[in-house]
């Protein structure tokens, strides 16, 4: 589909047009069921809405949805997507983390569902005792699980991160890469000026163009902007983005249905200013661009 034919995006609040594909609702760590998030989509002027529970893992957590709801979570989406046809498109994804070789988004366990897309992230680590680490949290909790589990060594904590981040690039499985750089805020707040070390910038940059080599789209990520100002990635990265060429969605990654569009507008903006003429989104079951205006 060539992007002439859609529709300009306006990026305004909500009302135009825009699209998100990174949502949790309750069956995994979201606060409101799969129709709360339709319901506020439709209001806002979303044409279209994506579900990306978080994926099971091989032990249970408190943000991840178990496989005995798997079947639950397919048969309520298709009731939405029916409900609201005509209204919005709806799409069914995941988000599934890569935890090992044998847990990640390329595994014949997520392939063979029935599934729009696939959302690759990193939120685990390991340390040097073998055991799974969660690095996904506020600043402070953070830094007491560098000190705690990695002596106090954030570097170390950052190149693990980008390890495993580029292990789940070569294994693929996935459409779109997820809150690439999630660990530069917190590592800033542990180590201020790190993103300005020329091996952590080297770090990132050579990511971005293995993620631009194997043609992934890559999300901006914008559920901290509103509190923190940051975007996943950082913005200083924008105009990278747009000379390695990779294709850029906004996704809020909402967990809250009035939060569907937080930092969206924003996200816009800095594009533009970057150079980017447009932005992914899924019509009528197929990637296109979207023009930015």
């Amino acid at each position: 589909m060539s992007s002439h034919l859609l529709p300009p995006l306006f990026g305004r609040g909500g009302q135009g047009g825009e699209a998100n594909y990174h949502s949790h609702s309750l069956y995994c760590d979201g606060r409101a069921g799969m129709e709360d998030f339709v319901r506020f989509a439709v209001s806002r002027g979303f044409v279209s809405y994506g579900f990306s529970s978080h994926a099971p893992l091989p032990f249970s957590t408190a943000w991840t949805m178990e496989w005995d709801r798997m079947e639950d979570y397919l048969a309520e989406f298709q009731r939405l997507r029916q409900k609201y046809a005509g209204q919005i498109e709806l799409y069914i994804g995941l988000e599934i983390d890569y935890l090992n070789e044998e847990s990640n988004p390329a595994a014949e366990c997520f392939q063979r569902l029935p599934l729009d897309y696939r959302i690759g992230s990193v939120h685990l680590l390991y340390d040097e005792t073998g055991k799974v680490v969660d690095a996904d949290l506020p600043a402070g909790k953070f830094r007491q699980m560098v000190d705690e589990h990695f002596h106090g060594d954030v570097e170390q904590v950052v190149r693990q991160y980008y390890e495993r981040s580029w292990r789940m690039v070569e294994l693929g499985g996935f459409d779109i890469v997820g809150h690439v750089d999630k660990v530069h805020y917190n590592a800033a707040c542990c180590r201020p000026g790190i993103m300005d070390e020329l091996w952590y910038d080297q770090l990132v940059c050579d990511y971005f163009a293995e993620i631009a080599r194997r043609g992934y789209q890559m999300e901006v990520n914008t559920k901290a902007y509103e509190e923190l100002g940051v975007f996943y990635p950082d913005e200083r990265y924008f105009p990278l983005l747009r000379e390695l060429g990779i294709r850029i969605q906004v996704n809020s990654d909402a967990h809250y249905p009035e939060r569907i569009s937080s930092g969206m507008s924003a996200a816009f903006r800095a594009l533009r200013n970057a150079g980017f003429a447009s932005v992914m989104q899924l019509r009528a079951g197929q990637w296109a661009e979207v023009p930015l205006r």
